[in-house]
């Protein structure tokens, strides 16, 4: 008798413990949480971290995370207003404030980024194709990631989300756009340098001409300048030996034959064939220049 009251007061201690144990749960800094009974929510959200009761075996509590989350969007193709074709690579920032409502209609927090990522695509899609690609990569980058935020935000609310941020990490042309492009791009530059080469060629010879030209009347006024000074030198020189010729013409005579002498017999094999009694010879036989003596 004394050994079925002690297991039947162990049993009903073991029981009581396993309810206890059923009937507390704790609440993290990071955790918001919700009671259910039978699957319908049973009082507030639960936002106090700390120990909570519930009822054993009735109740069963699911935990929502409160922090700021990270909706990663894979990376698509985006058509803007002009007509130009983008990969897009974007994500979102975002945190639950009505948990009781994001419960009601999520359900499994495991399902978030499922339910969200067709929303934010489709923010994307319908923000960027409404702008052009000039836009996005340069002009309103910033006003675009805020339109796409406030488009995203209004349809989560329906969640019991908050959007916080948006962010366009990549916004780039297809590769195979971007090769057409590079491609275009380097056509243009080399007709340019082409261009800027032919204008260099065209001024080049410009300068050329203009040079040979310059050279040419420098040179013809040098030619100029020089037969005039060759001019007025002869002339004063004719002078001179006028002159010379005027005050000793047997002197003058003399000289001149002596110069042709000079320039005539020159080197160690000149041969001349004349007459003995030619003009040329006459200071050869007479030092007077009277004759050639036989």
């Amino acid at each position: 008798m004394n050994r079925s009251v002690v297991i039947g007061a162990g049993v009903a201690l073991f029981a009581a413990f396993i309810a206890l144990y059923s009937a507390l749960f704790t609440v993290n800094m990071t955790q918001q949480a919700i009671v259910l009974q039978f699957g319908s929510p049973r009082g507030g959200v639960i936002t106090e971290p700390g120990l909570h009761w519930k009822l054993p075996f009735v109740q069963n509590v699911v935990f929502i995370d409160k922090r700021l989350l990270n909706l990663e969007a894979p990376a698509e193709e985006i058509t803007a207003s002009d007509q130009k074709r983008l990969v897009v690579d974007a994500f979102a920032r975002y945190r639950i404030v009505d948990a009781l409502k994001f419960y009601q209609t999520v359900r499994d927090p495991r399902l978030t980024e499922q339910r969200l990522q067709p929303t934010f695509g489709s923010a994307l899609r319908n923000t960027l194709g409404d702008n052009t690609l000039e836009a996005l990569v340069r002009a309103n980058r910033a006003g675009l990631m805020k339109q796409i935020r406030e488009r995203f935000n209004a349809a989560a609310q329906d969640l019991g989300i908050e959007v916080v941020d948006v962010r366009i990490r990549r916004a780039d042309l297809p590769a195979a756009n971007s090769q057409a492009i590079f491609r275009r791009m380097q056509t243009e530059r080399e007709r340019e340098a082409a261009e800027i080469r032919a204008k260099g060629q065209e001024e080049a010879q410009r300068l050329r001409s203009r040079a040979d030209r310059d050279v040419t009347v420098l040179l013809a006024d040098a030619e100029r300048d020089g037969q005039i000074v060759r001019g007025e030198g002869d002339a004063a020189r004719s002078k001179i030996y006028a002159d010379a010729f005027g005050q000793d013409p047997e002197f003058f005579a003399f000289y001149r034959s002596m110069q042709a002498y000079e320039k005539s017999l020159k080197g160690d094999n000149t041969t001349m064939v004349m007459a003995p009694d030619s003009e040329f010879f006459r200071y050869f036989g007479n030092e007077a220049g009277g004759g050639t003596k036989r």
